[in-house]
């Protein structure tokens, strides 16, 4: 049970999307995402990790990490932000998603989280990423949504050390919450988990148009203080039987052509078993191969395929048909060449703008 008493609770914990009850009763709504959850005084949302205290909303993780790792930044996957470069991941606990093939179950789905807490301020994690000359940090493991004022403070800290902030998310967040949460990020990979509403609300417990309107406001309209456009790449886990069918997929690379461009990079990457969900076999990488191929075949510039070992799906290639040369080559997460890092974004060989951050 979370304390009653909101005289102990940072003010940097409140929740910053929230409406309060006037009926007496200490109720308050939480509009951090579609879930709204109406809590009374001591209960938590359907994430775990937001709770009311006598009458406000508070981020029970602030602060609190249950893990650190560096990370080459092709592993959050990013592959056209920053080639090679080094990452802070971290995570805390909790999840607004309720999806059944869970990689992180133990900390997405932990109800223990006292026992996982690490002590670490927005200040301390930036200073420890600058101190050891890391390019940026991530927001991982467990959706960063539901620990978006951590994450929020957290990304300023890290810019005002010259470190990246980026959001690893499911993308189930409310639009009052986009535009602060996204402002905060250089850069941000995020799930598009399948392409019908059947599959989402069935294995993920969430809606899909909630997550395609996410994606349109980060690709379309997010923008940092500086006024660029946060960087976003897209990951598709394809689960056998529920939603690696070609009419899914084509489905998806038409929406993302017509309502994002081009550009935006698509991994699809392999499930393997696991949380609720042992009893499916893992993908095949043919499955990946044939996904890949739909959406070139869509009209998509940049298709990885992700979790198998796949030179042709880890590599980015110039999309100009003419041309196609080899721009960074990689092997697993290690580059074994690359042409565009320290450029101005361009081809060597013909000369066509490749999107990214280089």
């Amino acid at each position: 049970m979370p304390s009653t008493d909101y005289s102990t609770v940072p003010a940097a914990a409140i929740g910053r999307w929230q409406t309060k009850y006037d009926d007496g009763s200490k109720r308050a709504r939480c509009e951090l995402c579609p879930r709204r959850c109406v809590l009374k005084p001591g209960q938590r949302g359907f994430c775990f990790v937001r709770s009311n205290h006598d009458g406000v909303i508070v981020s029970d993780t602030y602060g609190r990490s249950s893990g650190f790792a560096v990370d080459p930044v092709e592993k959050k996957p990013l592959n056209h932000f920053h080639p090679g470069s080094s990452v802070l991941s971290f995570g805390t606990a909790g999840c607004n998603s309720g999806c059944r093939f869970c990689q992180n179950w133990d900390i997405s789905k932990a109800r223990d989280f006292d026992r996982l807490g690490v002590e670490a301020s927005p200040e301390k994690i930036a200073q420890v990423a600058a101190d050891r000359g890391i390019d940026s940090v991530a927001f991982t493991y467990n959706d960063p949504i539901v620990f978006a004022e951590y994450a929020i403070d957290t990304a300023q800290a890290c810019r005002e050390r010259g470190i990246h902030p980026i959001a690893v998310t499911a993308g189930y967040m409310s639009a009052a919450a986009r535009p602060e949460f996204y402002a905060a990020m250089d850069a941000a990979n995020i799930d598009l988990k399948g392409f019908t509403e059947d599959f989402y609300w069935k294995v993920t417990g969430t809606h899909l148009n909630d997550v395609l309107d996410t994606i349109d406001y980060a690709v379309n309209e997010a923008r940092t203080p500086s006024g660029d456009h946060v960087w976003v790449e897209l990951t598709t886990l394809l689960i056998p039987g529920l939603n690696d069918d070609d009419a899914q997929i084509h489905a998806e690379c038409a929406w993302i052509r017509e309502h994002l461009g081009h550009d935006v990079p698509l991994h699809f990457s392999a499930f393997h078993p696991a949380w609720k969900m042992q009893d499916i076999e893992p993908t095949p990488h043919g499955t990946l191969t044939r996904a890949r191929t739909i959406a070139m075949n869509e009209g998509l510039h940049y298709m990885y395929t992700g979790n198998v070992h796949d030179h042709a799906g880890d590599t980015t290639y110039c999309p100009n048909p003419k041309c196609r040369a080899v721009l960074i080559e990689r092997d697993w997460y290690r580059i074994i060449t690359d042409r565009l890092s320290g450029t101005d974004g361009r081809c060597p060989e013909c000369g066509t703008p490749i999107a990214g951050r280089w």
